[in-house]
């Protein structure tokens, strides 16, 4: 991460945190209001462990992905028969 990144995201946190003070200003202690707090607080605890690591992390790269084409056509009746629906309780013969 660049400098500018980081001092970017510091800034953002703490306006974040300036926002989040006057909410808890105006709406008291309420439960999303602490939910608010704690989670800014996690927000700025991995934002240093990310500027504090020893080695920048690498941007991860788009993984390969094997994609399953599935028809949209019926499937052979054949393929059902002799089977039960569950909780139908089967076909009537």
């Amino acid at each position: 991460m660049s400098s500018t990144e980081i001092s970017e995201l510091q800034r953002t946190i703490g306006q974040l945190r300036q926002c989040v003070g006057a909410l808890r200003a105006r709406y008291g202690d309420v439960p999303a209001v602490r939910r608010l707090v704690n989670d800014i607080e996690r927000i700025d605890i991995d934002a240093a462990d990310l500027t504090g690591s020893s080695s920048a992390p690498v941007p991860r790269r788009a993984e390969e992905v094997d994609v399953v084409v599935v028809p949209d056509t019926p499937y052979d009746p054949a393929l059902w028969h002799g089977a039960d629906d569950e909780g139908v309780g089967g076909y009537q013969r």
